[in-house]
């Protein structure tokens, strides 16, 4: 069941439906905060707008990235495996 969750970001306040923990949830709003708070430090921009779509880019930036080392590591397990299968056959 949805629960109701105050959170505040860029000093405005959001009221998230959400089927998550409530302490998950205030967790990813104080982390979208500080990625637009950094934005907004580092591009002085006035745009609420700008700033969302900076963070979002920067936000999708991390996730593809960590999305593409975990495929890598992901390969590179699965060929390790597949040697190591090739060597016990070789022995059997």
């Amino acid at each position: 069941m949805q629960k109701p969750v105050e959170v505040t970001i860029l000093g405005q306040k959001f009221v998230i439906r959400s089927d998550s923990e409530e302490t998950y949830v205030r967790e990813v709003a104080a982390f979208v905060d500080q990625k637009m708070n950094d934005i907004l430090q580092k591009t002085k921009s006035v745009s609420n707008l700008n700033v969302a779509i900076l963070s979002a880019m920067n936000i999708a930036d991390e996730f593809f990235s960590y999305k593409r080392k975990k495929e890598q590591a992901l390969q590179g397990v699965t060929k390790r495996i597949e040697e190591t299968i090739e060597l016990i056959d070789l022995h059997i």
